[in-house]
């Protein structure tokens, strides 16, 4: 990243974010004069998640890079004396134990793009962060410059379903350790990744190991979980958007299955969607470049759009 006068700004905190007053730990990738692109992480994942050389492949595109930690996870605003989240309860449509909703995600965002100086930014979501990035778009007019939202889906429980056995990556007693933590997200990854594409286990068995030593919170995972069970149904709202949005989903994602990304784009006016042969619930390396790309070019379309 050391082309085209990048500066890389290494974890900041914005305190007093939104209106939840948060502190978000935040990084700044790429030339602060290029059109900002805000990467929002997926459930229980850190925005270290997001691999560095993918970050390098959008600021070649002439991108500036944000990314950041949303709440509960690494080193953003935790949440230890709310009420215990229920996940199982949830599950069963029991949201009693929810401490906040993609609301209050959503508006930690925006806000941090108020933090920022930001009037407004691209926004990429993975996972939940699209379900994240949606909610922003509908709720925080004028925010999103544009909309990628990537292997997620409308909220709606009849699209985007888990796979039979998708959720045992997932499923048991939180893990106890470095060592079992890493271990777990290799298998994860082997589970819920690309079959259609090489899977980088040492990068990802650095990333997780690197996140364990950043902040390691399985209370605040399940915070997030229940969040996102509580928030319903987006798609009468995204029925309203005009936003230059385009979504990204893999054909062989057994997390979130490929109708949840089908259902976005449908319920998105004007939404292009991209479906990628091969590709599961992850970033594998082979497709940074493409992926990098799509961004790149939806991002000058909105850019050309936008007034003078």
């Amino acid at each position: 990243m050391a082309e085209r006068g990048v500066v890389t700004v290494a974890e900041e905190r914005a305190h007093g974010v939104g209106p939840s007053g948060v502190e978000l730990a935040y990084e700044r990738l790429g030339d602060p004069g290029d059109p900002p692109v805000l990467l929002i992480m997926g459930i229980a994942l850190q925005m270290i998640a997001w691999p560095d050389g993918f970050c390098a492949e959008l600021v070649s595109r002439g991108l500036q890079v944000i990314r950041f930690d949303n709440r509960d996870v690494g080193l953003s605003s935790h949440f230890p004396d709310v009420p215990v989240p229920d996940l199982p309860a949830a599950l069963t449509g029991d949201f009693s134990s929810a401490s906040y909703t993609l609301s209050d995600m959503a508006g930690d965002t925006a806000g941090l793009l108020d933090a920022l100086g930001l009037e407004s930014a691209h926004l990429v979501g993975l996972s939940l962060g699209g379900a994240i990035a949606q909610t922003v778009a509908v709720e925080h007019p004028g925010r999103a410059r544009s909309l990628t939202s990537m292997m997620s889906t409308t909220g709606d429980p009849s699209v985007g379903r888990p796979r039979p056995g998708a959720m045992a990556a997932l499923a048991g007693p939180p893990s106890e350790g470095r060592a079992e933590v890493v271990d777990r997200m290799v298998r994860a990854v082997r589970l819920l990744g690309s079959p259609g594409f090489e899977s980088d286990e040492e990068a990802v068995a650095d990333r997780a190991g690197r996140a364990y030593d950043r902040s390691h919170d399985p209370l605040g995972v399940a915070r997030q979980a229940v969040a996102s069970l509580a928030s319903g149904d987006r798609t009468p709202r995204l029925r309203s958007l005009d936003v230059a949005t385009l979504v990204i989903h893999g054909a062989d994602d057994p997390m979130c299955d490929v109708s949840g990304g089908r259902a976005t784009a449908a319920a998105v006016p004007g939404a292009g969607l991209v479906v990628v042969e091969g590709m599961g619930h992850d970033l594998p390396r082979a497709l940074w470049p493409r992926i990098a790309a799509l961004i790149a070019d939806l991002v000058a379309h909105a850019e050309a759009a936008r007034p003078a």
